[in-house]
């Protein structure tokens, strides 16, 4: 058996002889954690965002000089237009209508597409419902599986937000910042009472064929419009969301503050616990010199049991932290763009190494004084 296993049992027994203080300890360290995962899911959900092929190969179409897209209103025939123009694939006509354009927890937004383009469009699969309803329905939608965990859906709810009410006919799953949409009929939310926009949609999402050089695209379809009745600013996608959210953009960024400041608390904590476990074992820690445990042995002990506190403690926050953000589908928007709170897999293996440095970080100075003390003056020690 390895020293390290044998000698767990005697580190497991020396935290739990102050077991309240240790208690303490793991607590305020899982708390710690707890909002580190959380401001770590925000930036995750944000680079999600301006990251990834379709961010990346698809340009967005808008009015030029419209931020919020309700305000935006392009004529649906410029769509034909763009389809002839080189280095363009495809061509799909938006129609947005959302609940709040400023900065909210529960932004819902819904996204008209004709019929026909929703498929391959977008990469949706299905958890509930079925297609051949929300085909057969005029005012059926296709919900995201975080908006339904938020509101409470399910397969034929009636959902209404302003003037628009539609029925579920089905529940999918996407990329996290996908699940935050409602899908419809583009002309369906066209003829909606009060929102007066048959023959007009709110952008058009260009995809790009094979080759085609993004920004010198973006620059013909502005030209080609230049002109017209209604000007235009085409960006590609990533780019879009990112200047659509740069407010929150910012305040992400100071909540990254937040996130160290929690790392420091965790290792004030753990440092603290150690160096009273080891002033309340002076003594002891002699006795152990004298029966042969050498100086290395000693600083082993003493860190071991500051690893094991921080570790325990964020194993405790940053499973807490996946599981509420797993079943909340929680996300933060702006402008018709959702910044999903997501939960990965990387996120908790960063949260772990973040335990384990900061155990480790937290036991050095009183593990090096443990080892390195006299043990006639540790055993004269009161």
């Amino acid at each position: 058996m390895p020293r390290f296993i044998r000698f767990l049992p005697y580190v497991l027994k020396s935290l739990w002889r102050h077991r309240a203080r240790t208690a303490l300890t793991v607590s305020g360290a899982a708390v710690a954690l707890f909002v580190f995962c959380f401001v770590g899911s925000v930036q995750e959900g944000l680079a999600g965002l301006t990251r990834g092929q379709q961010a990346e190969r698809t340009l967005v179409v808008f009015q030029a000089n419209r931020f919020c897209p309700s305000t935006s209103r392009l004529p649906q025939d410029y769509g034909r237009t763009i389809a002839k123009l080189p280095g363009v694939a495809d061509v799909v006509p938006i129609k947005v209508f959302m609940n709040n354009c400023r900065a909210s927890l529960d932004l819902v937004v819904f996204h008209g597409l004709p019929q026909d383009k929703l498929r391959s469009a977008r990469d949706l699969k299905l958890v509930a419902g079925d297609w051949g309803e929300f085909e057969k329905r005029q005012d059926g939608a296709l919900v995201g599986r975080a908006v339904a965990q938020r509101r409470g859906l399910a397969s034929g709810s009636k959902f209404t937000i302003g003037e628009v009410t539609v029925t579920v006919a089905g529940v999918f799953a996407s990329s996290a910042t996908e699940e935050n949409y409602i899908y419809t009929h583009l002309d369906f939310l066209q003829r909606t009472r009060g929102l007066n926009s048959v023959g007009t949609v709110t952008q058009f999402d260009v995809k790009l064929a094979e080759g085609a050089e993004p920004q010198a695209v973006a620059k013909a379809i502005d030209e080609q419009f230049r002109g017209g009745p209604i000007v235009t600013d085409t960006r590609s996608k990533g780019v879009f969301q990112a200047k659509a959210v740069g407010d929150l953009v910012e305040l992400i960024g100071f909540a990254n503050y937040l996130g160290y400041a929690c790392v420091g608390l965790v290792l004030a904590l753990v440092a603290t616990t150690t160096v009273m476990a080891v002033q309340d074992r002076v003594r002891e820690h002699a006795v152990l010199q004298t029966l042969g445990f050498s100086c290395y042995r000693i600083f082993s002990l003493v860190m071991t049991e500051s690893l094991i506190v921080s570790l325990v403690g964020g194993v405790l926050g940053i499973g807490l932290a996946i599981v509420v953000l797993s079943f909340s589908g929680m996300a933060v928007g702006t402008e018709g763009v959702n910044i999903a709170f997501t939960a990965s897999v990387g996120l908790a293996g960063t949260g772990l190494a973040v335990s384990a440095a900061v155990g480790m970080l937290a036991g050095l100075v009183p593990a090096w004084q443990a080892a390195r003390a006299e043990i006639v003056a540790s055993l004269r020690h009161v």
